[in-house]
């Protein structure tokens, strides 16, 4: 079964490395999708994978890189696409 989210993740997100952090902690969760920064602040990431995958990159998520601070992680569920194969940096 696959799954898919998007987060908005609000906080120090932005200028710190977040959206390559993000890229990594989806390698390391099989977790497709995109990653990117939003013009109020925000960083929005869509993700799609098996439940565990995804719910363990949401965590890595929250937790962001030391360089950073989250929040707030906005959850939405969403139907999963499958046309992603990778998970990339949207500028």
């Amino acid at each position: 079964m696959r799954v898919a989210r998007k987060y908005f993740v609000s906080g120090e997100v932005q200028g710190v490395g977040y959206r390559f952090f993000a890229q990594r902690v989806a390698a390391r969760h099989q977790v497709v999708g995109y990653v990117r920064n939003l013009a109020d602040g925000r960083v929005e990431v869509l993700a799609e994978g098996s439940p565990e995958g995804v719910e363990g990159f949401k965590d890595d998520l929250a937790a962001g890189p030391v360089s950073g601070r989250v929040e707030q992680i906005e959850e939405l569920s969403l139907e999963p696409t499958g046309l992603y194969v990778a998970f990339r940096i949207e500028r």
